[in-house]
């Protein structure tokens, strides 16, 4: 089987953002991270890993309650910190690679609390006038709401810890740590879920990204 056919010529990406607050429209993102996932012998396994740090559009805002829980100074110069329009754009290209590679239409946003980070790179797109979203414009594969069914429980740390998964607490609220657990356990409920399709594969299915 191939990864197209397995999820109907959707490619999953992991993806976590780190934010300035919890509004898209008003509030920074401070660093983007993503893990593109490679299917091997019928199995999903964590890929290749990008993160960027990204310096706040101008007029946005950042919470201290934010800057309390991840721990990003955005005035740190040591950051190297890019513009987000740059760091979107790298992102984007990086994911319509790999989706050219795998024959797939349109990459799922993976993630925990998965509609939380697509909001925020939805609203970025659209303030860097940038049209070509390589996601699917709605559907995503939350890890929150799997978890919950998989092992009774929406926290990352604690979904981690049932699923026999390290969790660093120290590295938490980290855009590149947080995307590398967030697709560890991703991968680990694909592979461990009984999927013996009994139906044909839709290879040559048609995606209607509406």
């Amino acid at each position: 089987m191939l990864l197209k056919e397995r999820f109907r010529e959707f490619m999953p990406v992991v993806l976590d953002l780190e934010t300035g607050g919890v509004n898209p429209i008003r509030n920074a993102i401070l660093q983007i991270a993503v893990v593109l996932l490679d299917w091997q012998s019928d199995r999903l396994v964590p890929g290749e890993s990008y993160s960027w740090e990204v310096t706040p559009f101008e007029g946005s805002l950042i919470s201290e309650t934010s800057i309390q829980m991840n721990h990003i100074d955005p005035n740190d110069e040591s950051r190297n910190s890019q513009n987000e329009d740059e760091c979107l754009r790298d992102c984007n290209r990086i994911i319509r690679k790999r989706l050219r590679a795998e024959e797939c239409k349109r990459a799922l946003l993976v993630g925990h609390n998965a509609h939380f980070d697509r909001s925020f790179y939805r609203c970025a797109m659209y303030r860097n006038k940038i049209k070509r979203d390589p996601f699917h414009l709605f559907t995503v594969l939350d890890t929150a709401s799997l978890s919950a069914l998989v092992y009774g429980h929406t926290v990352l740390s604690i979904a981690c810890e049932r699923a026999g998964i390290e969790y660093d607490i120290d590295l938490a609220h980290s855009a590149p740590y947080d995307a590398k657990v967030t697709a560890e356990l991703f991968c680990m409920m694909v592979n461990e879920f009984p999927y013996e399709p009994t139906w044909p594969l839709e290879s040559n299915f048609e995606l209607n990204s509406s």
